[in-house]
């Protein structure tokens, strides 16, 4: 599903990683683990082509990221990817069954059925009116998994998913994360300081200088 080859990224001098180079399949669920700084964050965007390597490359099924424009890049993304942020992202000003119905919209492909399925898959069955300043983190972090998974990506990257959440709420959220993931048969790389996250995953990798182990 996914393959960096020889990846490598600097940053004002500073090398970020350093020629990385493994391969995930398709519906596993990985935690990758490492200190502050060791660029964790920089390999997701990297991986969802948000930011270009020095050098080497990432591959989606096959496919180098650098073969695809814009355009093309910005289709996979929204196609074949999921994203869950840290600060959840979610849009203040849409309700809750629009900001998860978003992704099904920008494909051109509206469903608010599949919007209302989410929202109760995620235990917010009745709220899809309701606006994002009337939910607590947790209620949050449960929107923005509904809106990564609406469209049935094959990749699902998160970025500290819990790291705003106390750990009982965080346990709930992971836990409808990992079942959700293994439901859709998507493959999913989740960036994490938390032992208890990263124990949720198939495996745990840690990010070091001299690489993914």
């Amino acid at each position: 599903m996914l393959e960096l080859v020889d990846l490598s990224k600097s940053y004002g001098g500073r090398t970020v990683l350093t020629a990385l180079s493994h391969r995930f399949e398709a519906g596993e669920f990985v935690a990758i683990m490492g200190e502050s700084g060791v660029g964790k964050s920089t390999l997701l965007n990297l991986i969802a082509g948000l930011d270009v390597p020095d050098s080497g490359e990432v591959r989606v099924d096959g496919v180098p990221m650098s073969a695809l424009d814009d355009d093309a890049a910005t289709r996979l993304r929204r196609t074949r990817m999921g994203f869950i942020f840290q600060a959840f992202h979610v849009l203040p000003h849409l309700t809750l069954a629009q900001n998860v119905a978003l992704p099904l919209l920008l494909n051109g492909a509206p469903d608010p059925g599949r919007a209302a399925q989410m929202l109760d898959a995620v235990g917010l069955a009745g709220r899809g009116a309701d606006f994002p300043q009337q939910l607590s983190g947790g209620e949050l972090q449960r929107v923005a998994i509904a809106r990564a998974l609406v469209h049935r990506p094959a990749l699902l990257l998160a970025d500290e998913p819990t790291g705003n959440l106390d750990p009982e709420t965080a346990d709930g959220v992971l836990r409808l994360l990992r079942a959700e993931i293994k439901a859709s048969g998507a493959g999913a790389i989740m960036v994490t300081h938390s032992h208890a996250a990263a124990a949720m995953a198939d495996r745990t990798l840690v990010l070091t200088r001299s690489g993914l182990k």
